[in-house]
């Protein structure tokens, strides 16, 4: 039975790199998904800075990050130009995200 072996240790290896691909890709789409939320809570809070929204800049972030399911960490603001940083838990670790938004320098 050499043969049942090799199979069952091929199922196994394959089986082992499938569950590796599978956690990779997961982490990548929690990556993608905390970017963008970093993208609309800095966005949120730049557009509350220079007036074009109403509200207090890191308050709508922090409300646009919790709609999205993510933490905001830190939220900046240096005239109209907002930082934000969000992060969300995956798994035990954290994923975490910062961007910027304002006008052009």
């Amino acid at each position: 039975m050499p043969g049942t072996a090799a199979a069952a240790g091929l199922i196994g290896a394959a089986a082992a790199i499938m569950l590796g691909l599978a956690s990779v890709a997961s982490a990548s789409v929690v990556g993608q998904r905390v970017a963008g939320a970093a993208d609309a809570a800095a966005l949120a809070a730049a557009d509350a800075a220079s007036g074009a929204a109403a509200g207090v800049p890191c308050d709508r972030a922090a409300e646009l990050a919790a709609a999205a399911g993510v933490a905001l960490d830190a939220c900046d603001l240096d005239g109209l130009v907002a930082t934000v940083a969000v992060s969300v838990r995956f798994g035990v670790l954290r994923a975490g995200a910062s961007a910027r938004a304002g006008p052009p320098p």
